[in-house]
């Protein structure tokens, strides 16, 4: 920083490293940009009096004029809230180290945040958008498409995207057959009145399945998908005369509501009267007060594969949209019985 006129500290200037250094302002320049010509002599004199004096470059105004940001919008609804906050932190992790600026596009829950939100993300003119499960809506991704944004999608499918999915269908059938084959047939759905993409695979493919096998199922959705959802699906479980021996929670925010209203509200034991399998294996998923069961999504995995659709659209801007799909692996904790021999007229959980 240095003192302007007004004696407000400002950003050190290409024009004070050229005067601390003895060049020109064109000589800054060059040897800030790689690949330009420029004796080692004066690099050497620029690279030490920009050290002195503290200079950065000004990368917002040379991605201007080369007409590239380097900026990347993340567009989330509650971005703070359960796995969508860890995979925000491994995004622009992986973004940063990639050279890029990201920054995080709030949708907020009504139309003036929403509008508000897209004059910042298309004011900015962002290299690239990415937008996460469950948000925008589909208007907010046409109008990103119409401004010419080149838009990655994770857990949603939108047309004219490259997309990164998490197999929900997979992992949900699986977590029905688990509950079977360990001879739980009375089975439970918590899931989240929400309807993102996400949670309507995983409801979906889980309901499918289990009454494929004839088991008896019962769904219940909270208000949200987070803890208080959770504990309101809960209620509607457990409150029957007969209730779920298993339930399946499309995630685990849901899955530690759901938790906790069985021991507290209901005084059922986890996993002796209850078992539970949930979806994203947040950290606190292994803490001892839940030990919980269940699929695991990885942040960092999800990052990389975003960052390579980035790298390919950019090198290709008129490809075809392309989709990466990951497994979500099962993660066994102490939220689900011991597995029994499996009888032969069982369906095998793998």
């Amino acid at each position: 920083m240095s003192l302007t006129d007004d004696g407000v500290r400002g950003f050190v200037s290409a024009q004070q490293v050229a005067e601390r250094a003895g060049v020109s302002r064109s000589a800054v320049s060059r040897a800030f940009t790689p690949g330009a010509s420029v004796s080692p002599e004066t690099r050497e004199k620029v690279m030490r009096a920009a050290a002195e004096l503290g200079y950065q470059v000004n990368d917002l105004a040379r991605g201007l004029l080369a007409n590239r940001s380097r900026l990347v919008g993340l567009v989330a609804t509650r971005p703070e809230v359960g796995f969508r906050a860890h995979l925000v932190a491994a995004l622009t992790a992986a973004l940063i180290r990639r050279g890029n600026l990201p920054f995080l596009i709030n949708t907020g829950s009504s139309a003036a945040e929403l509008e508000a939100a897209q004059a910042a993300l298309f004011g900015y003119r962002a290299e690239a958008t990415i937008i996460l499960s469950g948000s925008p809506p589909a208007s907010f991704v046409e109008l990103a498409r119409r401004n010419g944004q080149r838009l990655i999608s994770i857990g949603r499918s939108e047309p004219g995207c490259d997309h990164v999915k998490v197999d929900n269908e997979v992992a949900a059938r699986e977590a029905a057959r688990l509950f079977l084959a360990r001879g739980l047939t009375r089975l439970g759905l918590a899931g989240s009145a929400s309807g993102t993409p996400s949670i309507v695979e995983r409801e979906q493919a889980f309901l499918d399945e289990a009454r494929r096998f004839g088991a008896q199922v019962a769904a219940a959705r909270g208000a949200d998908s987070d803890y208080a959802g959770g504990q309101q699906a809960a209620q509607a479980l457990f409150a029957t005369v007969e209730r779920p021996q298993a339930v399946f929670c499309v995630n685990d925010l849901i899955a530690f509501g759901v938790m906790d209203a069985a021991r507290y509200r209901f005084g059922l034991r986890v996993p002796q009267d209850i078992a539970v399998i949930g979806f994203d294996d947040i950290p606190e998923a292994s803490w001892d007060a839940y030990r919980l069961s269940t699929f695991r999504q990885d942040p960092a995995e999800i990052a990389v594969h975003t960052v390579a659709h980035l790298d390919r659209r950019l090198a290709s801007p008129a490809a075809e949209p392309s989709t990466t799909r990951l497994k979500a692996v099962f993660v066994e904790r102490a939220s689900m019985p011991v597995p029994p021999s499996l009888p032969a007229n069982r369906p095998s959980a793998e």
